[in-house]
């Protein structure tokens, strides 16, 4: 009797023993939540990325509502975000009333370059630029130095959107900065949903080398709370209000100990992207990995391959349900933000054609530590099978 062999998602979490163990040992602490687990996970991760502070909170959209409140973003205010992204880099914008202006991205990459960012904050007119938001898409770096230039001449600071990005690394003017390191941006925002490189489940992290906008998330993280020097330890005020963002000791427990692991979860993640590079060369032109820029050496995230579709005469529907068969998930990363409903109906529609011809084309395939590197053979020669078709 044969069996079939394991599906395989298009990304999912890697959690070990040590981890477990990790997370046992919480429960049985005194701290469950607001706990010192906590702060040991923020000083170990802002070490990791070489940034002066980090915040941990309870999930990657947290984050970005909370750099947007600590950077005074409101109403009458504009953020630029890409449109190949997820939702949460435009809604963080709108969660304290401020308009976002959709930049596009190169077709090949999906990511906002100094071009689309240019033509996008020409598209904004008078409007005062708070914050422009490059997404670091698939674990690729944007153009930091530029974006940042131009946001300075716009009066605007950057927000680093790099969930997927954590371990990547990027060299300008010859040095080399890990993401999140704070050099170019005033927040940069991770999330640890399980398919990222590092998982606690839920949960986020901040990370800023600006002390005062550290401080003021942190606040603004638990319901906007301040302590004053010298008062009772049982006082507490509000200046502001703030939202319960906070994170349980258990989840930075796990994330301790993934952390520790991050070095190889990136190097894997490198190998098999060299692989993957190698086996599609052979499906070349049909299928063309999404390009990453000269100064960029990703961790990546995701593995997104761009199909010609329609000069194959097949629907990306019919290679997904066709991949399915073979026992391979895929994804789609992004639908176009501007295109949604709720952006439509407030800013009407938007021609970005960079944004529509990354979309028409691209599907994510699995990518993660556990994966063999036999799985990348069987993905490829899946997909193979089903273009063939």
């Amino acid at each position: 009797m044969t069996t079939s062999p394991p599906f395989l998602p298009y990304g999912r979490q890697t959690i070990e023993d040590d981890d477990v163990a990790a997370v046992a040992a919480a429960l049985r602490a005194d701290f469950l939540t607001t706990g010192p687990t906590v702060e040991a996970f923020e000083t170990a991760f802002k070490t990791q990325v070489g940034a002066e502070h980090a915040i941990a909170v309870a999930n990657g959209t947290a984050t970005l509502h909370l750099a947007m409140l600590a950077l005074g973003v409101g109403e009458g205010d504009v953020c630029i975000a890409p449109s190949i992204t997820f939702l949460a880099t435009a809604n963080c914008a709108r969660y304290v009333g401020a308009e976002v202006v959709f930049a596009d991205v190169d077709p090949h990459s999906g990511l906002m370059t100094p071009d689309t960012l240019a033509a996008a904050l020409a598209r904004c007119g008078d409007r005062p630029v708070k914050a422009i938001l490059p997404v670091h898409l698939r674990g690729d770096v944007c153009d930091l130095p530029a974006m940042r230039g131009m946001a300075s001449a716009a009066g605007a600071v950057l927000v680093e959107d790099a969930p997927h990005a954590l371990g990547s690394v990027a060299t300008f003017d010859g040095v080399e900065h890990p993401v999140g390191d704070g050099a170019y941006s005033a927040f940069a925002s991770f999330s640890f949903h399980p398919v990222k490189t590092l998982a606690t489940g839920e949960g986020g992290m901040l990370t800023t080398n600006d002390a005062q906008l550290a401080a003021r998330a942190r606040s603004l993280r638990g319901h906007g709370m301040v302590r004053p020097p010298g008062a009772d330890p049982w006082w507490y005020e509000m200046p502001e209000i703030g939202f319960n963002y906070r994170i349980p000791d258990v989840l930075c427990a796990l994330g301790l100990s993934q952390l520790a692991k991050l070095d190889r979860f990136v190097a894997r993640r490198r190998t098999l992207t060299a692989l993957y590079v190698e086996r599609l060369a052979d499906l070349s032109p049909r299928v063309r990995r999404a390009t990453s820029p000269d100064y960029s050496n990703p961790a990546l995230h995701l593995l997104t391959v761009l199909i010609d579709f329609d000069a194959l005469d097949l629907s990306r529907r019919m290679v997904v349900d066709g991949l399915k068969a073979h026992g391979i998930g895929s994804q789609v990363h992004y639908i176009p933000v501007h295109q949604q409903p709720y952006y439509v109906k407030r800013y009407g529609a938007l021609d970005l054609p960079g944004a529509q011809a990354w979309y028409d084309r691209c599907l994510t395939l699995p990518l993660y530590p556990t994966m063999a590197d036999s799985d990348v053979d069987r993905v490829v020669d899946a997909l193979s099978k089903v273009l063939a078709r």
